[in-house]
C-alpha cells in the first residue's frame, strides 16, 4: 500500500534498491500535466512518455508516426506536474537507428525534463545502449513484444513461446543489462520466461503482460480507465477505473494492486 510516507522523490540508483529489497515497482504512461499530477500524488513511481501516444493521443493505428518533436513536447508537459515519479521518455522509430541519432534524441527528451530514455530491441541498439550510457544518459531496454517491430512481426503477438525464441529474449535481457541499461520493460512473454529472466538479471523487469514475478507492472493510461481508443484490447488490460470509482482510485488500486501481487492474475498473463 502506498503511504504519504513513500513521498521520497525517485533517483536513477534507487530502482537497483528496490529489486535488491523486493520492492514492486509501479509504472503507468502519461502524456500532459494533469494526469501527471493524479500519478504522482497517488503514488506512482514511474511514468513513461510512451510512443503508445501516437495510437491513444494522436489516433494512429501504429505507434511508426510518432516524432523526437512529439515525444519532446508531452515530455515537456507532463514533467510540469510531477514532484516524486521518475520521467521515462520512448525513443520513437527511427530515432535510436544510429547512436548519434539517439543522443541527439535522447538529449531534447533530457532538456524537457526526463531523468531516463526507453528503447526497443537488443542487437545494434547494444551500442545505443553503451554509447548513451557513456554519456551519462539512463537507459531503459524494452525486449518481447516491440511495438516499433509490427511490420516485421506482422501484427501484435506474443513473443517467446518458442524455445529458440524465449533463449533469445534470455540472452538479449542479459545483455542490455551489460551494456548499461538500468531497467528492463518484458512485453507480452510467457509469464514462466518472465520470471526466469527476472530472477537472472541484474536490473529490475517491468512487466506488461508478462506475469507477476516482474520487478514492477506497467499499463497505458487510456487501458487503466477503460477508454475505446479504437484498438484491440489485449489479454493484459484491465479497467481499474471500473474498480477505483474515480480516476485518482483507478491509479491507486493499481498501485496497490501491483505491490500487493493481486496484479496481474493468471486472466491477465500469458503461459
Amino acid at each position: 500500500m502506498y503511504t504519504s510516507t513513500d513521498a521520497k522523490p525517485w533517483t536513477v540508483p534507487m530502482l537497483a534498491d528496490a529489486k535488491r529489497e523486493g520492492r514492486k515497482l509501479v509504472m503507468l504512461t502519461a502524456y500532459d500535466a494533469g494526469f501527471a499530477r493524479v500519478m504522482d500524488d497517488n503514488g506512482v513511481d514511474l511514468i513513461l512518455v510512451g510512443d503508445s501516444l501516437g495510437m491513444v493521443v494522436q489516433g494512429h493505428g501504429s505507434t511508426l508516426p510518432v516524432s523526437v518533436d512529439d515525444i519532446a513536447y508531452h515530455v515537456s508537459c507532463v514533467s510540469r506536474g510531477l514532484q516524486r515519479a521518475l520521467l521515462i521518455a520512448d525513443l520513437p522509430f527511427g530515432a535510436d537507428a544510429t547512436p548519434e541519432r539517439a543522443l541527439d534524441a535522447s538529449l531534447k527528451f533530457l532538456q524537457a525534463g526526463a531523468a531516463m530514455v526507453k528503447l526497443e530491441g537488443a542487437a545494434h541498439k547494444l551500442d545505443v545502449i553503451r554509447f548513451l550510457v557513456d554519456r551519462e544518459i539512463p537507459v531503459c531496454a524494452h525486449l518481447g513484444l516491440t511495438p516499433q517491430s509490427v511490420l516485421r512481426l506482422g501484427g501484435y503477438k506474443v513473443q517467446g513461446r518458442e524455445d529458440k525464441a524465449a533463449k533469445q529474449i534470455c540472452e538479449d535481457a542479459l545483455a542490455v543489462a551489460k551494456a548499461g541499461a538500468t531497467l528492463l520493460v518484458l512485453e507480452c512473454v510467457p509469464s514462466s520466461l518472465a520470471a526466469a529472466i527476472t530472477v537472472a538479471s541484474p536490473i529490475p523487469t517491468i512487466g506488461i503482460g508478462a506475469g507477476a514475478a516482474c520487478d514492477g507492472q506497467v499499463l497505458v493510461l487510456h487501458d487503466l480507465l477503460g477508454v475505446n481508443t479504437g484498438h484491440r484490447r489485449p489479454k493484459f488490460v484491465k479497467d481499474f477505473l471500473a474498480q477505483g470509482g474515480s480516476i485518482a482510485g483507478a491509479i491507486k488500486a493499481f498501485g496497490d494492486d501491483v505491490r500487493s501481487g493481486a496484479f496481474p492474475d493468471a486472466a491477465h498473463a500469458y503461459e
